[in-house]
């Protein structure tokens, strides 16, 4: 599905601007249809903040635009943000103390640029394989997995890039069997599959027809953006003009005003076009190979897809051709704390496993239960996943994967996913409850997101929730953390909320290393702040439907760093 970042930059365009119906004559001097410029400069901003938003170090920046880009680690009386303490806790409680031990966080996801200035004193190695040799040294099945292993990746070197999604996959499955099937003259079984099937087509085709929509959307605000940027580029005389030329401007020229309320809107979502492309980009390959049955790049990786016991096959090479939501959630976790450099993480005494195994696309079963017993074989305390999609035929792989890490005292940390519905109602994989078990398994925390602005909007407008089935909220708006290339940038999603998670449960376990991994699960849970009865805006509401906040999450509370250490401390003695 659409990963968190691009549908918040969809959203905002949708909500923001598209929603009047702008089109580029609206730069025109003659009278236009639809809305004026006045509607489209009275819409409402959206709630959420900007995503993808690149920018300087927090550290060369403002206080106020420095204090935007360490929210989430501050509290609710350091500009009224709602973030975990992480800045208080190591100002007070951790003052002084060195933590017991280092804590390994495996982190399966699209890769993580190893190299990057704030993550490559943090990235972990495996101490028992010699690096380049082209042998098994440690003899765990992988050769050379110095840093990690990548599941989605060829003997030879290549690497899965896009990947279908999974109802793809099982249309590709059933089509031949059930698309001209008499549904009368089916068996039992056999009519429970071809209901299966009738759902995935539908998920399919309602797909299809939201990202051309979206596309449709993105090419209509470019359209207006692009000319908006030629009317002023040509007025100001150079194409490099600041926005300050832009907001000073004064003429009586119809075309220029409407120009500059233009480029003022999307200025103050802090979109930038060269990124809304990338964007566009993205959901076009979806269409084209996402949805596309035709299209299967398995033969890239060599194995026999089919066999779900095998474990070996990939290649060690972790970062991968696109790691920036890898990189991205790495840096959250366990950035080099201090450093004077881009950003702090939440944790100061972590090694990240890269695993990769998410592509641009859905990930498949078979890769994310090698991936969680890779993880676990290999030392990991912590799993992070921030990945998840709608469908999972092979279920059974995942949840025997996920009982290994259960049995073996490995804490999982899962995203609730980015398509503002209850959990409780549709499922989002993978998920803690096992097939033949009574009880999900008990080392397992799913993460919805939290905003930054104000109590009514404190779950993110996108977030999934679920009374049941999530755990607890975590700041997941607008968070600035690492990007290939030595950059750094915003973005936001429950994928970006459960490394918080993550973060915090290192610190537990970096400092109190006798809990276990369920123990450190109901401290953070315990410990979280509750907001039960505060009244906040549903995600995806569309009539401004207000829910009490104890409603989205087991909780009704996010996670609070100083408050889990304090509780960590009580519960020592």
């Amino acid at each position: 599905m659409i990963k968190a970042h691009q549908y918040l930059v969809l959203l905002i365009l949708i909500t923001g601007f598209l929603g009047c119906s702008a089109s580029k004559e609206v730069l025109t001097e003659e009278p236009v249809s639809g809305a004026t410029m006045e509607e489209v400069a009275e819409t409402p901003e959206p709630s959420t903040p900007p995503v993808e938003e690149e920018a300087e170090s927090a550290f060369e920046m403002d206080s106020e635009e420095a204090l935007r880009q360490r929210w989430m680690h501050l509290e609710g009386e350091q500009g009224s943000f709602i973030g975990v303490g992480t800045d208080r806790l190591y100002e007070e409680q951790l003052a002084g103390k060195e933590p017991k031990q280092k804590v390994i966080v495996a982190v399966i996801d699209s890769g993580i640029d190893i190299e990057h200035e704030d993550l490559k004193e943090v990235i972990w190695i495996n101490e028992d394989e010699v690096a380049g040799n082209g042998l098994d040294d440690d003899k765990n099945g992988y050769v050379d997995d110095v840093h990690g292993w990548n599941f989605i990746g060829g003997p030879n070197g290549d690497h899965i890039s896009d990947d279908t999604f999974e109802m793809t996959r099982e249309f590709v499955r059933l089509n031949p069997t059930y698309a001209d099937a008499d549904p009368d003259a089916l068996s039992g079984a056999e009519k429970e599959e071809y209901s299966y099937y009738k759902r995935v087509v539908k998920a399919l085709e309602d797909e299809k027809a939201e990202l051309s929509g979206l596309l449709s959307n993105i090419d209509n605000a470019l359209g207006v953006w692009d000319a908006a940027h030629s009317i002023m580029t040509n007025f100001l005389g150079k194409p490099d003009y600041s926005m300050d030329a832009v907001s000073a401007v004064q003429t009586t020229r119809e075309d220029v005003l409407r120009s500059k309320e233009i480029l003022m809107y999307f200025d103050s979502l802090n979109l930038d076009r060269e990124e809304v492309r990338e964007e566009r980009g993205k959901i076009e390959g979806y269409l084209q190979k996402g949805l596309n049955p035709e299209f299967d790049p398995r033969g890239i990786v060599g194995d026999d897809y089919e066999n779900l016991d095998e474990r070996v096959y990939g290649n060690n090479s972790v970062e991968g051709p696109d790691a920036g939501h890898g990189t991205h959630v790495a840096g959250i976790i366990a950035a080099s704390r201090g450093n004077g450099m881009g950003m702090d993480g939440i944790a100061n005494a972590v090694e990240i496993m890269t695993i990769r195994a998410v592509p641009n696309g859905d990930e498949r079963d078979k890769d994310i239960a090698n991936a969680i017993r890779y993880a676990v074989d290999n030392g990991a305390m912590i799993i992070n996943m921030s990945f998840g999609k709608g469908f999972s035929p092979h279920k059974v792989a995942v949840d025997q994967a996920i009982l290994h890490a259960e049995s073996n005292g490995v804490l999982m940390v899962h995203a609730a996913g980015n398509d503002a519905e209850d959990n409780d109602e549709t499922l989002h994989f993978p998920v803690p409850e096992v097939d033949g078990r009574d009880e999900p398994v008990s080392t397992w925390i799913e993460v919805g997101a939290s905003n930054w602005e104000n109590l009514d909007l404190l779950a993110a407008s996108f977030s999934n929730y679920g009374q049941k089935s999530v755990d607890v909220f975590a700041p997941g708006v607008d968070i600035y953390s690492t990007t290939p290339d030595d950059t750094y940038k915003s973005q936001g999603g429950t994928s970006m909320a459960a490394p918080v998670v993550s973060g915090i449960a290192a610190l537990i376990m970096a400092y109190y290393p006798s809990f276990s991994a369920d123990e450190v699960k109901a401290i953070i849970l315990d410990s979280a702040t509750s907001y039960k009865g505060q009244q906040v805006l549903l995600p995806g509401s569309e009539d401004d439907e207000f829910v009490d906040f104890g409603r989205l999450s087991l909780t009704g509370a996010v996670v609070n760093a100083v408050e889990a250490l304090k509780l960590a401390e009580e519960r020592t003695n």
